[in-house]
């Protein structure tokens, strides 16, 4: 996709959807004794959701396969609607569409692993991180120059901002 597309893509944006696990995360856990699992998260990408949600009307979600509540949790603090435990992807986005009846073409997805893949083909306009999985960078629009959990998705949401500005 040519600059010039991927700019008016990111103009016309009517929803993002974002894997959590190496998109907001480092894509690490860590482990207690007694079994509690926790994850590092970027604050500098909760500023970019609040400035998406404050200056346009783009509906935000995040869709992970993980079943641990901590992305729930997280997705509550940024008011973000979340869907967790998901194991068919493309399943659940089309539902989701059809939900929000919002046409695929007008959907980005960022994603960082192979659960991703399938989704970002499926969207007008599929991103990642710089330390995704090959898989995923290869049927990426936009690579981004940050790490998961390290500031991805307030690139992204910048990237958007600074298009419609």
């Amino acid at each position: 996709m040519s600059e010039i597309e991927t700019a008016k893509k990111l103009r016309n944006l009517k929803m993002i959807v974002f894997d959590f696990d190496g998109v907001f995360t480092d894509n690490k856990v860590y482990l207690s004794e007694n079994g509690l699992e926790s994850v590092r998260c970027d604050r500098s990408d909760g500023m970019g959701i609040e400035m998406l949600k404050k200056f346009t009307d783009i509906v935000l979600v995040v869709m992970s396969k993980e079943k641990n509540v901590v992305v729930q949790k997280r997705c509550d603090k940024l008011m973000l609607e979340c869907y967790h435990a998901v194991d068919d992807k493309p399943i659940a986005l089309e539902k989701l569409l059809d939900l929000k009846n919002v046409d695929i073409e007008s959907v980005a997805f960022v994603g960082n692993d192979v659960n991703d893949v399938d989704c970002m083909r499926q969207v007008g306009l599929a991103a990642c991180p710089k330390d995704a999985y090959s898989c995923a960078i290869d049927v990426s629009d936009i690579v981004l120059s940050r790490n998961g959990g390290e500031g991805a998705v307030r690139e992204f949401c910048d990237l958007i901002l600074n298009e419609r500005n």
